[in-house]
């Protein structure tokens, strides 16, 4: 029987509707957005029955799981509230938008007989699942120091129509980390315990929104992280960016899409690139239409690993407190900036039942 499914947010949430409508686990039986014209056209387009004003309405409409991909700060609020009704949880990133919301859910989530995924897509990545690969066979040793880096120029994404300033335009930049914290806690198996960060103020903005923010994160293990998030300055093109060092050697990723990812193999006494066996290609078969969620196939192997685990009755494979190791630390990098810098201790969400 498939697994009856609603999307509520529907520009986000155009990307994993297009996915779903192709998967034959899920049926897509209802949509909901604010904007009429916009539920009524995607509901069309998609062929969905149920085109719905509110989220309310959509923990109403008979669905066995919901996608919330509205906008950021209301991420935890529907999240607690679907996991009340009895829904299966995804949730857009970041899990939370500070430190009170981010308990409720995990409160919320470690009692329900539902399941939450956090929506992490970048840890669907082709790169990612490659390079996780390549260090768990232990090629880099243990891995001490990470950075990674997320720049991209939203400007055109902080004003609404009628001109009024977005929940981009006051969102802190490193609040926005997952994509980049993401990976790196994949790879090192480790969480964050403590946050520095500073921000730059803002030079490039009309509504005031920061430009970059820069988080150093000290890890259970010891390890060192350093991330960097902007989404208001003059650059083109935007990138994501990783590099790892271990006690056996490093990975690099390329800043630009023509640009390779490199590294350093002690064990070879050589600087290695993109070449066949260093770190090898990620083989796996994507079905037609895996790409019309965007970011490559990415949409589809997670929304395909979210599905199977409700039909199997397993843990889903981002939990909450996967999805909260890559959302606090943001939240406590920019409590540390308010504070010029001064170090802000990182909570453990599986302390909060």
């Amino acid at each position: 029987m498939a697994i009856k499914v609603g999307v509520a947010g529907l520009r986000r949430g155009c990307g994993p509707l297009a996915v779903l409508k192709h998967h034959p686990l899920a049926e897509v039986t209802a949509v909901a957005d604010l904007n009429a014209d916009t539920r009524e056209r995607v509901g069309e387009q998609y062929d969905v029955p149920r085109r719905l004003a509110s989220f309310d309405d959509l923990l109403d409409a008979g669905l066995d799981a919901v996608v919330i991909a509205t906008p950021a700060p209301f991420h935890a609020t529907q999240a607690v509230a679907a996991l009340e009704a009895g829904l299966h949880v995804l949730s857009e990133v970041p899990a939370a938008w500070d430190l009170a919301e981010a308990e409720a859910l995990a409160r919320a989530a470690h009692r329900a007989k539902a399941g939450y995924m956090f929506a992490e897509n970048v840890n669907y990545f082709d790169r990612t699942l490659a390079w996780q690969q390549f260090i768990d066979a232990g090629h880099l040793g243990t891995i001490f120091y990470g950075e990674a880096e997320y720049v991209h120029d939203c400007a055109s994404l902080m004003r609404n129509p009628d001109g009024s300033p977005t929940w981009r335009a006051g969102m802190p930049p490193i609040q926005y980390c997952t994509h980049s914290l993401g990976p790196l806690l994949a790879w090192t198996h480790d969480r964050c315990t403590s946050a520095t960060a500073l921000h730059t103020g803002s030079h490039c903005s009309d509504v005031g929104a920061l430009d970059l923010e820069v988080g150093l994160f000290r890890t259970s293990s010891g390890a060192v992280f350093k991330v960097l998030c902007g989404f208001s300055l003059k650059r083109e093109p935007g990138h994501h960016y990783y590099c790892v060092y271990g006690t056996r050697g490093m990975l690099e990723s390329g800043r630009t899409g023509d640009s390779p990812d490199r590294g350093y193999l002690e064990d070879r006494a050589e600087t290695i690139g993109p070449a066949p066996g260093v770190v090898p290609p990620l083989q796996r078969d994507a079905p037609p239409g895996a790409k019309l969620g965007g970011h490559g196939d990415s949409e589809w192997f997670m929304l395909d690993a979210w599905l199977r685990s409700i039909a199997d009755g397993t843990p889903p494979p981002i939990d909450v407190d996967f999805g909260l190791d890559m959302t606090l630390p943001g939240i406590c990098a920019h409590l540390s900036a308010e504070l010029q810098g001064e170090p802000v201790a990182i909570p453990n969400s599986r302390d909060w039942r």
